[in-house]
């Protein structure tokens, strides 16, 4: 027999979770790059908050402002009515979320998958999430550290329209317009889009820098007409004084994760009939600036690659 104080619980439960309020306790599981920002973002809006990393080091700034943090992801998940997934890759995902005992805290619980992994993988973890009783939606986020630590991330939503409008007020703490694309494989497919933009732009104006460099054009008379041009885009600006200054540290957006992405890009764009020999040739230079070890260091390295020629 149910009591009324327990009733009154769950009826408050429901309230506040349609209303999309903050009392709703996250578990935020991934603190790297971005993921700590993100978190941070949470406390400063007063979600309640508790967090697990596989680096358990990594936590302590969570720690410090106030999060709880737990051992295990289980134990995350089974104190939280929400779940945000901040994960390097799908494998990282099934170990942590969908291993034998974690899977068992899943049911009756939100879990919202913001990294970027393929669509595929994203429409096979929501099978997964729904078969143990909970329910998933996808949200990757473009934009970097600053963004997120300013809330201003771009977040894509892949979900049933219910599903968005119940989660909105949450994200929103991340990024001021959350956008509804479809259904579940929709974001994780434009986001993948938007990062191909990334390589190919970088790389695209990498290479046209270095020629201008190679033929003794003025930096700053290049970049003034680029500007004026309808070819210019803000990335360029963001990524100048890198390249020219060879200095790749202290990155935003690793070159092994960009490699990533591209990878997850290329294997899904064949998968859907298209001529990828464009992004493979970025690929290619890619692969270079890994080789020079620059895999920990900022993609805009890959302007390292364009200067050392084709060896």
């Amino acid at each position: 027999m149910i009591s009324y104080e327990q009733l009154a619980y769950i009826v408050l439960k429901v309230n506040t979770q349609s209303l999309g309020t903050q009392t709703m306790k996250v578990a935020f599981l991934g603190t790297g790059l971005m993921g700590l920002p993100m978190a941070q973002r949470l406390l400063a809006a007063h979600v309640p908050l508790i967090a697990f990393n596989r680096t358990p080091e990594k936590l302590e700034p969570l720690k410090a402002a106030g999060a709880e943090i737990a051992a295990k992801p289980h134990q995350a998940i089974s104190a939280a009515d929400c779940v945000i997934l901040m994960l390097t890759n799908a494998a990282a995902i099934y170990h942590v979320l969908l291993s034998d005992r974690s899977s068992r805290t899943v049911a009756g619980r939100t879990i919202i998958q913001m990294g970027t992994i393929t669509p595929a993988e994203s429409k096979e973890i929501r099978d997964a999430v729904v078969a143990a009783g909970g329910e998933y939606i996808e949200a990757p986020v473009l934009g970097s550290i600053p963004e997120a630590k300013a809330g201003e991330l771009l977040i894509m939503v892949g979900a049933q329209s219910q599903q968005y409008h119940r989660n909105l007020n949450l994200l929103k703490n991340l990024g001021p317009e959350p956008v509804l694309v479809g259904e579940v494989g929709t974001a994780s497919a434009l986001k993948l889009a938007l990062n191909q933009l990334i390589a190919s732009l970088t790389s695209a104006f990498a290479l046209s820098l270095g020629f201008a460099q190679r033929h003794d054009v003025d930096v700053d008379v290049f970049m003034q007409i680029l500007r004026e041009s309808a070819l210019y885009a803000p990335t360029f600006d963001k990524k100048l004084q890198r390249m020219l200054d060879d200095n790749y540290a202290n990155p935003n957006f690793p070159t092994k994760h960009l490699v990533k992405d591209t990878d997850f890009f290329i294997e899904e764009a064949k998968a859907v009939g298209l001529n990828t020999r464009s992004i493979e040739g970025v690929r290619k230079v890619l692969a270079i600036a890994m080789k020079m070890s620059f895999a920990n260091q900022d993609y805009s390295s890959l302007f390292a690659a364009i200067k050392a020629g084709d060896h």
